[in-house]
């Protein structure tokens, strides 16, 4: 099998092509079919008939938190935290920006009329995240503070600053669980009438939880793809979703996962027989699906390991194929830009 390093999933992007907010409606994005040999522009609302009564879609349905929280230290010199875990009790784990790091124990006052208390590193003393304690005027939870003084943790390639459509937007009509720092956000598409429209061709619905962390936007900085590290992200699957896959394996159904996301949670479950926990999987060219045979995605950074992801599981010749054919046809890209529809290619593996 070829061997491949950093550059090898690098792309030039013209820079409107960021997409700085979302499509007018959910499921009016466009949609890239890929399938085949030859891409076919079409529209996100055409999904329902590209599938098979039987086929099994399997969803994130991880909730975005309002995780970017700003306040000042004792000198008055401004802070952000940006909330990546909340942990037991009072306490979180937390990225923070801010000019000179304050000492454990400082008392961080933060808008909104609570605080923060930094004791120390986690998850060990010399880790990358810093940990806090919470603490509101009415002992409210991290979660409360954060939805209540919080903003939309949006992508760093969005320039705006949050706003009342990005809380709605950057959001699936599905979310349920809380902790996500990022939106799974190929099920952004989604909406009721294609939710309806999925029900009534009979095709099948789950889902599983992987709480996206900060990390899904950190660059890969060496260009030997052994020496990286990925992120570490939490995960859950229920004991229905496994059923409801055996159930299409048994029927001659696909499994078509709904995101990166969905795919790291399944392939981390084939991986290693825990359906939750803690996952740093690191899927690139090389891997062998076990559980998907349809990818929803949408376009991703370049040199990204999501980019290796995709090449992973449809080809890399074909997947740096149709993003030449997607910047030819100015699809919108990232969080708010359109989707794409893979198969897997099996000989990507070898």
């Amino acid at each position: 099998m070829r061997s491949f390093s950093l550059r090898d999933f690098d792309f030039a992007l013209p820079p409107e092509l960021v997409a700085q907010h979302p499509a007018a409606e959910r499921s009016a994005s466009r949609l890239l079919d890929g399938r085949g040999a030859q891409p076919v522009d079409r529209v996100f609302r055409e999904l329902p008939r590209l599938l098979e009564p039987g086929d099994l879609l399997v969803f994130n349905d991880t909730q975005v938190v309002k995780a970017r929280l700003f306040g000042a230290k004792p000198s008055g010199g401004r802070l952000e935290l940006l909330v990546e875990r909340v942990l037991q009790g009072s306490e979180v784990a937390a990225h923070m920006k801010v000019s000179k790091k304050p000492p454990p124990g400082t008392v961080l006052a933060m808008d909104g009329g609570f605080t923060a208390t930094l004791l120390g590193r986690w998850p060990q003393a010399d880790g990358p995240l810093f940990r806090l304690a919470l603490q509101g005027p009415a002992g409210e939870t991290p979660h409360a503070l954060m939805a209540a003084h919080g903003h939309v943790p949006l992508p760093p390639y969005i320039t705006h600053a949050d706003t009342a459509e990005d809380a709605r937007r950057y959001q699936t009509v599905f979310a349920r669980a809380p902790g996500a720092v990022a939106a799974p956000t190929a099920a952004l598409h989604f909406d009721e009438a294609v939710l309806a429209a999925l029900e009534a061709r009979g095709v099948q619905r789950a889902s599983c939880t992987l709480h996206v962390g900060a990390g899904t936007f950190q660059p890969v900085k060496t260009e030997d793809l052994d020496a990286h590290r990925m992120h570490s992200e939490r995960y859950a699957i229920p004991p229905a979703t496994l059923d409801a896959i055996a159930a299409a394996r048994a029927r001659g159904g696909r499994v078509l996962a709904v995101g990166t996301t969905t795919v790291r949670t399944l392939e981390s479950w084939a991986q290693t027989g825990r359906a939750e926990g803690d996952t740093s999987i690191f899927i690139r060219p090389g891997h062998r699906f076990q559980v998907v045979d349809l990818l929803l995605t949408n376009f991703h950074l370049p040199k990204s390991t999501l980019m290796m992801l995709v090449s992973a599981f449809a080809g890399h010749g074909h997947v740096m194929a149709l993003y030449r054919h997607a910047i030819a046809q100015r699809y919108r890209f990232f969080s708010y830009g359109d989707a794409m529809l893979l198969a897997r290619d099996d000989h990507a593996a070898l």
